[in-house]
């Protein structure tokens, strides 16, 4: 259900975003194409994978509206045991709020769903944003965490007229959220800078030996790892390389900047475009995920950048 979780164990609050979402169901209607460089069998496995998790965590969950805990006993709302679920096997949706995650991806239409799709519900009066969201396991039926007295629980959607009733949208995350087969030059990057999150200690000096990094240093360190030498750690001269992007045209691999000061165009920060939205973000808490709907993100945009 509808949550403003304080979670101590991230990084940064987050602020809700007002955007509304009213055209998610009234985009044109077909199937979520799959890429053609991921076969349905490896997204197939995928979402097995992701089932079995969840499922491993029923009676072992209680659902939480105030508090995210990812460790014994584990507390989730709704959307944090999406989040959990995916990110234990690799995929990183980068948002523990539905109203997020029902941008990502591709529409679904209802009469076509499979395995690992996110559905989203509705029950409120007001707003236009879903308050619930659960996944897709086949057989018509999803795992969610439902509610104080179920916690994680599997339904069927023609068990309850709130599951008729309440249908909002769904949406396909897989395979969009996952590398290409074989992978790409920006999958390499995005897969390094996830695999350095833990590893890597933020500061204000850079040294690659101990692993120490400022944040544009641990820009630079990643993609010259895969080949592309940005040759600075200054973020202005950051900023000049390569060719502008338009923030609709961004791609996975793309920098971008944001300022501290809303309107400025001197950058205070910079991130690594992980596609679908998500931003990999290296400060002075580390290296964190984001979506770029977040409202500090879109208002703080500067400019994206293409270095390869």
């Amino acid at each position: 259900m509808k949550k403003h979780l304080a979670i101590t164990t991230l990084a940064v609050t987050l602020g809700l975003s007002t955007i509304g979402v009213t055209s998610l169901n009234e985009v044109k209607v077909e199937a979520a194409a799959v890429n053609p460089q991921n076969n349905q069998l490896a997204v197939e496995a995928k979402a097995n994978q992701l089932i079995q998790t969840g499922k491993s965590l029923i009676g072992k969950a209680t659902y939480s509206n105030s508090e995210y805990k990812p460790t014994a006993p584990y507390k989730f709302s709704c959307a944090s045991f999406i989040m959990y679920i995916f990110e234990k096997n690799g995929v990183d949706l980068a948002t523990y709020n539905e109203d997020y995650m029902v941008k990502q991806g591709t529409y679904v239409p209802r009469n076509q769903l499979q395995k690992g799709d996110l559905v989203f519900f509705k029950s409120k009066k007001t707003g236009t944003d879903p308050d619930h969201v659960g996944m897709y396991i086949g057989d018509n039926k999803i795992i969610h965490m439902a509610d104080p007295k179920q916690n994680i629980v599997i339904s069927d959607l023609d068990s309850k007229p709130y599951y008729k009733d309440s249908y909002f949208s769904a949406r396909r995350v897989l395979p969009s959220l996952l590398p290409s087969n074989p992978a790409t030059k920006s999958d390499n990057i995005v897969k390094l800078s996830y695999d350095l999150m833990n590893k890597v200690k933020m500061g204000n000096t850079n040294d690659e030996k101990a692993m120490k990094f400022t944040g544009t240093g641990f820009v630079n360190y990643i993609y010259k790892k895969n080949g592309v030498n940005l040759g600075t750690t200054n973020i202005k001269e950051q900023m000049k390389l390569g060719k502008t992007v338009a923030r609709g045209s961004l791609k996975k691999g793309d920098l971008i900047f944001f300022n501290s000061v809303k309107g400025s165009s001197t950058p205070t920060s910079v991130a690594i475009y992980a596609g679908d939205y998500r931003l990999i973000i290296p400060n002075s808490n580390g290296i964190i995920t984001r979506v770029l709907f977040v409202d500090y993100y879109d208002q703080h945009y500067i400019t994206a950048k293409r270095v390869f």
